[in-house]
């Protein structure tokens, strides 16, 4: 008797967590959000004094604002600078338990290359191989440089037409957080705290971030969804510095010069020649640093420079600044009647600076990764996200996966299992902190 309660105490809790994991699926699907914001030209530029930096970006901010609405969220905004903010209240018997947790994607695309006339185009069933996109057959997504692919066999894979980038980063991250309110909100029985929602301009030309209002978002804590490959959670980036290198020379008529003339091109070619190669980007790796030479003017009277400065360590940063210096030394000897002149200015800091006293926010996140069915892992950012300001801010903010690859290239791609996965991590996050509360 005993053994046949015991069955029917173990079937009935069966059948109940069966019944719970049943969802109603969102009204639509984060791969469906996904193909409509990608075809929305949100592409941000650098050297603006604007924020947004283009007014296109605001054709998705209030768009995402009014599905926002439709969704039952409260309290939904679009700030003068482009900010779509907005509320999702939690269900909990006392919210006031359970913290603010909130979600974070960026809007904008790189001004690297085109998010103009996006073509996205989907590989349904995938079984292998190298990837050639029509439009330009040029442009091919190798297996063999693409290691990802073969966790992807039998996934619908999207990738843009060669002509542009595709906008997965960050329209994955605008698409999963969309899509799991969706969920939520068709599924009350998923219990959860209140939520907090935003949606961010220019992020890819850092400027965005400087105008959100992080006392009105009213989180505790906050993720940014703007990671790429499943599983992968960051709470860790550079910290980082730019330098600006001025060379001023004397400019004069060149069938006249002898004697007058004193040209800045030379001393920033010696300049640049100074630059370690195993310090640059193209040769760099993991938790390696570097400089990186980015952008310039070259003139007669006066020749400009920009640097990066890349280190997860600030100690690492200091030296690669003295270096910087130590080369205009040397040019300036070479070079003496040149005035070299050098200026650094900070962009941000590593976040782990912070976010090593909150590691319930990166274990959390790794728990819900899990009851997704992926192997999650921890990988520092070779690079900066809006998490990185918002962290020193006061709002500590991990970052997330978005399933997405190869960003800031007409390689770039996602599936419609990383868009769901990254939608069911979230879902299951929220979860957990109510849990915990």
């Amino acid at each position: 008797m005993r053994s046949l309660v015991s069955f029917v105490f173990c079937l009935v809790f069966a059948v109940a967590a069966q019944a719970q994991t049943a969802l109603k699926p969102p009204t639509e699907s984060a791969l469906d959000r996904f193909l409509r914001y990608v075809k929305i030209d949100t592409q941000s530029r650098e050297d603006q004094t604007t924020t947004p930096s283009t007014r296109k970006q605001l054709n998705l901010a209030n768009l995402l604002a009014k599905e926002l609405q439709a969704l039952g969220a409260e309290n939904v905004r679009v700030s003068e600078f482009g900010i779509v903010y907005a509320t999702v209240p939690g269900n909990l018997p006392d919210n006031s338990k359970a913290p603010v947790i909130g979600f974070i994607a960026h809007m904008d695309t790189s001004p690297a290359v085109s998010g103009e006339n996006v073509n996205p185009i989907i590989h349904k069933n995938y079984q292998g191989g190298d990837i050639v996109l029509p439009k330009d057959p040029a442009q091919v997504i190798t297996a063999a440089k693409n290691p990802v692919l073969k966790t992807l066999i039998g996934d619908d894979i999207i990738t843009a037409d060669g002509t542009t980038l595709l906008g997965s980063d960050d329209k994955s991250g605008c698409a999963e957080v969309m899509t799991m309110i969706d969920t939520l909100k068709q599924n009350p029985q998923i219990k959860h705290g209140t939520i907090a929602v935003a949606f961010t301009p220019d992020e890819e030309v850092g400027t965005g971030i400087d105008k959100f209002d992080v006392k009105a978002f009213g989180a505790k804590f906050a993720y940014t969804v703007d990671g790429e490959d499943l599983g992968e959670i960051s709470d860790e980036t550079w910290s980082a510095r730019t330098a600006t290198v001025t060379f001023q020379g004397k400019s004069t008529h060149p069938g006249t010069a002898k004697g007058i003339m004193i040209n800045a091109m030379y001393a920033i070619a010696d300049y640049l020649n100074r630059f370690p190669h195993d310090m640059l980007p193209e040769t760099t790796e993991g938790r390696v640093g570097f400089v990186h030479p980015y952008a310039g003017t070259i003139d007669v009277e006066t020749s400009t420079l920009k640097i990066l400065l890349r280190d997860f360590d600030v100690s690492g940063l200091d030296a690669k600044e003295k270096m910087l210096r130590d080369m205009v030394a040397k040019t300036a000897a070479k070079y003496p009647e040149v005035k070299i002149s050098i200026d650094v200015k900070e962009n941000y800091k590593n976040m782990k600076e912070v976010l090593k006293n909150f590691p319930e926010l990166t274990n959390n996140a790794m728990e819900a990764a899990r009851r997704a069915g992926l192997k999650p892992f921890l990988k520092p950012i070779r690079g900066g996200t809006d998490g990185s300001n918002l962290t020193f801010r006061g709002l500590p903010t991990p970052n997330l996966f978005t399933g997405g690859t190869n960003f800031h290239g007409k390689l770039e791609f996602n599936s419609r299992r990383g868009l769901e996965k990254t939608t069911e991590t979230l879902i299951n996050l929220v979860q957990i902190f109510a849990e915990k509360s």
